[in-house]
């Protein structure tokens, strides 16, 4: 068994990190976490990703287990996202993520502001 460390170069986990640590996919993972929703429902949802970026997304997702996707043989063919059982074991910790970010804004908001100050005086 090949031991997996994040902190080495090469490990294949990073590219797992990559991916559930980009900002689109913690905004999908909490937008599929109350249930399915179709593309168009994803793309209101999610403000401001590309259709092209939501595309891609919902790809790697799908790819590394995370989200299923759902064809049903309708007139329109109707197509739906939803999170797996895998996906939804991450919907606590990107939400972690996700509370951390709008309760710490203020303050990394004014070290940004501080920061660049000290750059240009």
């Amino acid at each position: 068994m090949v031991e997996l460390d994040p902190y080495q170069e090469g490990c294949p986990t990073r590219r797992i990190l990559d991916l559930i640590g980009g900002r689109w996919t913690v905004l999908i993972v909490g937008a599929l976490s109350d249930g399915s929703m179709r593309f168009s429902q994803l793309m209101r949802r999610v403000e401001g990703i590309s259709q092209k970026m939501l595309t891609q997304t919902l790809r790697a997702l799908e790819r590394d287990g995370l989200v299923v996707r759902t064809v049903t043989a309708e007139v329109p063919v109707k197509v739906e996202y939803r999170l797996s059982p895998a996906g939804r074991t991450l919907i606590e910790p990107l939400r972690a993520l996700e509370r951390w970010s709008v309760d710490h804004y203020g303050g990394v908001a004014e070290s940004q502001s501080d920061y660049e100050s000290r750059l240009a005086g």
